[in-house]
């Protein structure tokens, strides 16, 4: 007979503490904000949005028609919109590790 338990039922126990061999499973609500597409598509967008605000300027006497406070109420909007759909990532997603890492 031996000391380990093969099938791993929790009701038998062979002497030894069989939680202290295993990794402790864990989980976050999802992954690090860097690691999604989200966060990528977002800064994508702000760095046009402000490229967008450079470039288009009163040239040869036309109005500025994208000026910098609308461009920084589309980084808002841009802001507000990404902070919403993380937090709909984070509502029920679970992004799995183990203790050790």
């Amino acid at each position: 007979m031996s000391a380990v338990n093969p099938v791993g039922n929790a009701g038998h126990h062979t002497g030894t503490d069989a939680a202290v061999h295993r990794t402790r499973r864990l989980s976050t609500e999802t992954k690090a904000a860097f690691k999604t597409t989200e966060f990528f598509s977002y800064v994508a967008a702000v760095v046009a949005v402000l490229i967008a605000s450079m470039v288009v300027g009163d040239d040869e006497g036309h109005a500025d028609y994208f000026r910098a406070d609308k461009a920084w109420l589309y980084i808002v909007v841009l802001t507000v919109g990404y902070m919403i759909s993380r937090g709909l990532a984070k509502s029920g997603s679970r992004d799995p590790y183990d203790e050790s890492r």
